[in-house]
């Protein structure tokens, strides 16, 4: 694994054309060797997207292996690359994000997992300073090195059941990268509709912006066809949170499936979205 993060690094000082003919070999790859999550994305595609033909929900898919081997390079560029070497790219809305900043009282920056994540964070990161929440992966050595990134590159990093530590830091008034897309079945949870589909939902952004006070800022990266990027920030929520925990998650989930929508290959559909739903509901990816 380490040999692997090594032929990466070096990988990674290729030029983009080179990186992102390597990302499609790649792509054709993953796509015949790991039928797991082959399923799971097809699955995924055929319940969000139900008026596509079969057709077409196989050439989303396919289209989002590509999404991820490049998302793969993207992020050998966000952990490794110089500023000078980063891809071009337009953030519209900062003026939003900087509104939020001065109430004074920390922004939870709303986002997803979007195989774009990684370098758009990067490149946000090179123009606003901000910290994040993260998650190690179940490989050590990932987890090594996303650490590293998180805490060199990042004002500050909060690991993801650190709800104490992400309280103090919205509290004196941090900018938190947040994608609450990937709930587990916890106490602040709830099965809701993502994409009409029931899901389990995190009800966790609207009770840390009533704990804090934090503004909930959305902010949406996607890559574009000539190789740039488009990073959005919109305007604070405004009446968030309210009383209702799950009409706030549902507004969250709505917010996410409108950006869904206009990159749906570049969304991560590997990850199984529609599992431990509880007993009243099928498993979705039994085969």
């Amino acid at each position: 694994m380490w040999a692997g993060v090594a032929l990466f690094r070096l990988l990674a000082r290729l030029p983009w054309r080179a990186q992102r003919a390597l990302a499609a070999v790649l792509a054709w790859l993953w796509w015949r060797v790991v039928p797991v999550r082959r399923h799971v994305a097809l699955v995924n595609l055929r319940l969000c997207f139900p008026e596509k033909s079969a057709r077409e929900i196989r050439q989303l898919a396919r289209a989002h292996f590509s999404a991820l081997a490049l998302g793969l390079f993207e992020t050998c560029a966000a952990w490794w690359a110089p500023r000078r070497r980063l891809p071009p790219h337009e953030i519209t809305g900062l003026g939003h994000l900087a509104a939020a900043r001065a109430r004074g009282h920390g922004v939870l920056l709303l986002t997803a997992h979007f195989t774009t994540l990684e370098i758009c964070g990067r490149l946000l990161n090179e123009t606003q300073r901000f910290g994040c929440l993260y998650r190690d992966p179940n490989n050590p050595v990932i987890a090594d090195q996303m650490r590293r990134q998180r805490e060199r590159g990042m004002a500050v990093a909060i690991h993801f059941d650190d709800l104490r530590g992400l309280v103090r830091a919205l509290k004196a008034g941090a900018v938190i990268w947040y994608a609450p897309d990937q709930a587990r079945r916890l106490k602040l949870s709830a099965v809701l509709p993502f994409f009409g589909v029931p899901a389990v939902t995190s009800t966790a952004t609207g009770r840390i912006a009533a704990m804090t006070g934090a503004a909930v800022v959305p902010y949406f990266g996607r890559r574009r066809a000539d190789g740039s990027y488009l990073l959005t920030i919109l305007p604070a929520l405004e009446n968030f949170p309210t009383a209702d925990a799950e009409a706030d998650a549902m507004r969250v989930n709505l917010l996410i499936e409108e950006h869904v929508r206009l990159a749906p290959e570049q969304y991560f559909w590997v990850h199984k979205r529609f599992k431990a739903r509880g007993p009243e509901h099928p498993d979705a990816y039994a085969e």
